[in-house]
C-alpha cells in the first residue's frame, strides 16, 4: 500500500538533501540482524561480524519490525547538509518521553508480542530509561560498526547528493524524483487537509511511495522533504515520518555495488603499467566522486600521496574537480573513463 506525501509550493522551496550518520548506524544495526537480504554488504559483515558479537543490540532490533513502524525519535531527520553523529545523538537524548512512549508503542505494536516481552514492558514503563539505553547503544553501534568506515561511507554518500544536485538543476524536481527509485511516483494535484493538520495548501503536488506497509498520508505544511541517500537501505525507499519530526525521505544510494570492492582488485594491469600501481588505483577507484580523505581511507595510502597522483591525474585531463560543501570532489573525465574500464584486447 503506498504512502502520500502532499507538498505546497513552499516544500519545493525548502526541500534539501542531507547526510545522516546517525541512520546509517541505525540501518547498519539491521542489516546485520538480516545478512541474507544484503549480498552487497557481505565484505563488511565479515570486518565486522568480532565487534558485533560484543554487542547486545536486542533492544533496538526490538523496535526494527520487518514491516512497520520504526521509531521516528531514533532518527530525526538532521538540521544540517551533513551532520556529525555527536549532534544526531544528542537531538535522540533530547526526546521527550511522552513523546518517546508514543513512538516505540506504535513500532512495538507492528511485532506481534514484542510489547509483553520484559524489554518491552520496560520501554513503555519508562521511556525515559529506554530513551538514554538505545541513544547508548546506538552510540556503541556506531563506534564498533560504521565509524572505522565513515570516511569510505560519506564520500559514496556526498557523491550521490553531488550528483543529484546536479540533476535537479538540470531537469528539476519531478525529473529527479524518477531517478531516485522505481517506488516513487510524481503527480500534480491539490492538497487536502485532513491526514495530519499541518495545514495544507491548495494546487500543490504529491510523492507517492509504492510498495510501503499500511497507508500513510502527510501533508507538508511548509516544513518541505529531507532527502537522505542511504548506503544500508539499500534496495528500499523509507519514509513515513510523523509530526513533530521533519518529513525524510530515505533512498539506496547510487554506486553500492563497488562500495566494498578493493581498487586493486578492478585496476587493469595494463593500466597500471602505463600509470603506476598507485595512480592508476587512484583512477579506478572513482567510480563516483570523492575527496581526497576518503581516497586515502580505502586505498590505504598517505592523503599526500592521494593528492598528488589527484593533482597529475587531473593535470593530464583524466579527472575533473569540483568544491562541494568542506571539500573537493573529484570524478574521472570521459577519456578518464575510458582508461578505468577498458578491457586488454585478447591475444
Amino acid at each position: 500500500m503506498p504512502f502520500h506525501l502532499h507538498f505546497g509550493e513552499s516544500d519545493l522551496l525548502r526541500s534539501r538533501f542531507a547526510v545522516s550518520p546517525l541512520w546509517e548506524t541505525q540501518e547498519a544495526v539491521r542489516t546485520l540482524a538480516r545478512p541474507e537480504r544484503h549480498g552487497y554488504h557481505l565484505p563488511w559483515l565479515r570486518r565486522v561480524r568480532g565487534a558485533a558479537a560484543g554487542l547486545d543490540l536486542g533492544p533496538l532490533r526490538l523496535l526494527m519490525p520487518d514491516l512497520g513502524h520504526n521509531p521516528d525519535f531514533l532518527c530525526p531527520a538532521p538540521l544540517s547538509a551533513v551532520a556529525s553523529f555527536e549532534e544526531e545523538i544528542e537531538a535522540v537524548r533530547a526526546t521527550p518521553a511522552e513523546a518517546a512512549r508514543t513512538d516505540i508503542a506504535l513500532s512495538l505494536a507492528d511485532s506481534p508480542g514484542a510489547a509483553g516481552t520484559p524489554a518491552g514492558r520496560a520501554m513503555l514503563a519508562d521511556p525515559a530509561g529506554a530513551v538514554r539505553e538505545l541513544a547508548d547503544l546506538l552510540e556503541a553501534a556506531w563506534r564498533a560498526l560504521v565509524e572505522p568506515e565513515w570516511p569510505r561511507l560519506r564520500a559514496l554518500l556526498e557523491a550521490d547528493v553531488a550528483y543529484h544536485s546536479r540533476r535537479l538543476a538540470d531537469g528539476g524536481f519531478e525529473r529527479l524524483i524518477g531517478e531516485l527509485s522505481p517506488q516513487l511516483r510524481w503527480g500534480g494535484g491539490a492538497t487536502t487537509g485532513g491526514a495530519a493538520g499541518e495545514g495544507a495548501t491548495g494546487g500543490g503536488a504529491s510523492l507517492t511511495i509504492v510498495g510501503t506497509h499500511g497507508d500513510h498520508e502527510r501533508v507538508l505544511g511548509g516544513q518541505g522533504l529531507v532527502l537522505m541517500p542511504s548506503v544500508f537501505c539499500w534496495p528500499r525507499v523509507v519514509s513515513g515520518y510523523e509530526a513533530p519530526w521533519q518529513p525524510a525521505l530515505i533512498y539506496p544510494a547510487r554506486g553500492i555495488g563497488g562500495l566494498w570492492t578493493e581498487a586493486a582488485d578492478r585496476t587493469p594491469d595494463a593500466l597500471a603499467r602505463l600509470l603506476g600501481r598507485a595512480r592508476a588505483d587512484v583512477l579506478c577507484a572513482l567510480d563516483e566522486p570523492a575527496g581526497t580523505t576518503a581516497l586515502a581511507h580505502r586505498l590505504g595510502l598517505a592523503p599526500s600521496s592521494v593528492s598528488a597522483h589527484l593533482s597529475v591525474l587531473r593535470g593530464s585531463g583524466l579527472l575533473t574537480s569540483r568544491r562541494y560543501g568542506h571539500q573537493v570532489l573529484y570524478e574521472r573525465t570521459p577519456l578518464g573513463i575510458t582508461l578505468a574500464v577498458s578491457q586488454p584486447l585478447p591475444d
